[in-house]
């Protein structure tokens, strides 16, 4: 077991936890992001049902790997969508956050991949 994917992979959890509370809760910065590339309301809490299933899946995937390559997969194809969402509407301020967090879940995909 690789100790840098057990790090990454508790650290995108909490991240992953943290983000999939604002959405729940409906914060206010988290909701006028979310409007601002155009997110549909009904699907906030889609987005955070995804965020806490990529989190568990990667803490799952510690003691069974398939499993954490898979959650890994799922959150690059959910921080690409981000990513995608924020250039569609031209929003460059939103792109470096999900960015950063597209840049991690790829590191963290790759040691899951690696240490299979």
């Amino acid at each position: 077991m690789s100790i840098a994917y057990v790090v990454l992979a508790v650290l995108l959890s909490l991240m992953l936890v943290v983000s999939g509370r604002g959405k729940l809760v409906k914060d206010p910065k988290v909701m006028a992001v979310l409007e601002a590339v155009g997110v549909a309301s009904g699907l906030v809490p889609v987005l955070a049902v995804l965020e806490f299933a990529g989190a568990l899946g990667l803490l799952v995937g510690i003691g069974y790997r398939p499993l954490g390559v898979a959650a890994a997969v799922g959150v690059v194809l959910y921080f690409l969508g981000a990513v995608i969402a924020h250039l569609r509407v031209k929003d460059v301020k939103g792109v470096p956050g999900s960015g950063v967090l597209l840049v991690v879940s790829a590191a963290e995909l790759a040691l899951a991949a690696a240490t299979m």
